[in-house]
């Protein structure tokens, strides 16, 4: 299910909504009128059937489209809820290779299946969101076995931690200890509600109206056939394809943000104003910040980070950026931009960043340059088309196919450049620094209707398109 759809919005989630505050609200009240337990038992009793209601609603919002697979979720909850139980009982009793081994089975099956269903060649579908939760469960059992946070106690709790529908499919990637105090007490006052559902709003806008819509430019010049582009084309389709994934992202973590304000919890914020970057270095401190911050705690700190010298540091990000490209697929086109995000940051940290941070001009051009470049090849899946593609970027580099047009960007342009124009504007903190001052006032609240009227009009009259990162 697609959180930018009718069936999620008018039907899947008021019906939801009306379960996880009423029914528990009133059991509430029923268990302190008849003087069962007293005003605090009552209250936890009341965390613990929304919790419920939370998981089966999860469970029950995956299996729309993925019934073949929700047993799979279901069985990773399983799985390494009672593998924690015991890794944890083990650290207690002191027994270390114990507690090791059952790490590595977790792991095992957790990299395994994951493994099996991308990589290996034998499934001709992905499960939807298993690269997320399969990090998310995996961060968790890797802290159990620290001694960060205890195993979780109720089989119920943590399948509400992993299956939280706001943000199973995509992320963002939550660590258990930041959110384990919110699933045993949270609360959600009327204006938090309305916050989170304003949030939802703008995301839900950002994905319909800017990254939909900018995305038609991509896709028309995809059936063009990158051999008879012009360059100055190539060019606003790069930039066209970086604005579409960037708001395509960006709006489903806000949503997911909003959705999690609606029922009570707090989720990370995933993008940081990206292309407001001076370096390739900051632009991924502010891009994708939750899957940064997984691959940053448990593989580049573990093998040593930046504190064992240069060439150790070196090693340790071509394994983190190799690993990252591996993540979002096997394919040559992941690998090839992966290297290339891997040689910009090496470049950085040997000499450039030193010039880009003290620039005020030239770091931004810079950044606005290798970016829409990276993005490419992350795009074009097919490593023949990618060349064809470099060299109507760079056509000095060699041709390759006969322009059909060499002022094809013209028509192009005016078809596009407002919403061009609006991408640029809406990737700068202008926005959401005037959202800030309107927001909770009456020109605020117009200004989101507005929004969701817009955005429903484009559901109406467009193909559903679901989110880019659900292919991953």
């Amino acid at each position: 299910m697609v959180f930018s759809s009718f069936e999620f919005l008018f039907r899947f989630l008021p019906v939801f909504l009306l379960i996880y505050y009423s029914i528990p609200k009133i059991f509430y009240k029923a268990v302190l009128l008849v003087g069962a337990v007293n005003r605090q038992k009552a209250a936890d009793w009341q965390i613990k059937f929304r919790n419920a209601i939370l998981f089966a609603g999860s469970l029950a919002f995956y299996a729309v489209g993925e019934a073949q697979y929700v047993l799979l979720l279901f069985g990773c909850v399983l799985l390494n809820y009672l593998l924690g139980r015991m890794m944890y009982r083990s650290a207690a009793e002191g027994r270390g290779f114990r507690q090791k081994l059952l790490l590595f089975l977790a792991l095992g099956y957790d990299f395994g299946t994951l493994f099996f269903f991308k990589y290996s060649g034998l499934s001709d579908r992905l499960p939807l969101g298993i690269s997320f939760y399969t990090f998310q469960i995996a961060a968790y059992i890797i802290d159990v076995y620290r001694g960060r946070v205890p195993a979780e106690k109720s089989f119920v709790r943590l399948g509400t931690y992993l299956t939280m529908f706001p943000q199973l499919v995509a992320g963002p990637i939550i660590n258990y200890s930041d959110i384990r105090m919110q699933l045993g007490a949270r609360s959600t006052s009327p204006e938090q509600f309305e916050a989170g559902l304003k949030f939802l709003i703008l995301g839900l806008g950002s994905k319909v109206i800017l990254a939909d819509r900018i995305g038609t430019l991509w896709n028309s010049i995809q059936t063009v056939g990158f051999s008879s582009i012009s360059t100055p084309l190539a060019w606003m389709g790069a930039v066209a394809y970086s604005m579409e994934l960037y708001f395509d992202f960006a709006g489903y973590s806000m949503m997911a943000m909003g959705l999690g304000g609606m029922l009570g919890f707090k989720i990370p914020v995933n993008f940081r104003l990206p292309y407001m970057s001076k370096s390739v270095s900051e632009f991924w401190r502010r891009w994708h910040i939750t899957l940064g911050k997984w691959f940053r705690e448990y593989v580049y700190i573990p093998l040593g980070g930046n504190r064992k010298g240069k060439a150790r540091t070196f090693l340790n990000l071509f394994v983190v950026w190799s690993l990252t490209a591996l993540w979002h697929g096997a394919t040559p086109n992941f690998l090839i931009w992966g290297g290339m995000l891997l040689a910009l940051l090496g470049i950085e940290k040997l000499f450039l960043l030193r010039f880009l941070e003290k620039s005020k001009v030239a770091g931004h051009l810079y950044l606005l340059f290798v970016v829409p470049l990276t993005w490419v090849a992350f795009a074009v899946g097919d490593v023949g088309q990618l060349g064809v593609y470099f060299t109507r970027l760079f056509p000095f580099a060699g041709g390759s196919g006969e322009v059909l047009d060499a002022f094809d960007f013209v028509r192009y342009l005016r078809d596009y450049w407002h919403l061009l124009a609006a991408g640029v504007l809406f990737a700068t903190p202008l926005p959401r620094a005037v959202y800030k001052k309107i927001g909770r006032y009456f020109a605020g609240n117009v200004i989101v209707l507005g929004i969701l009227g817009l955005s429903v009009y484009f559901l109406a009259v467009s193909r559903n398109n679901p989110f880019m990162y659900f292919n991953f």
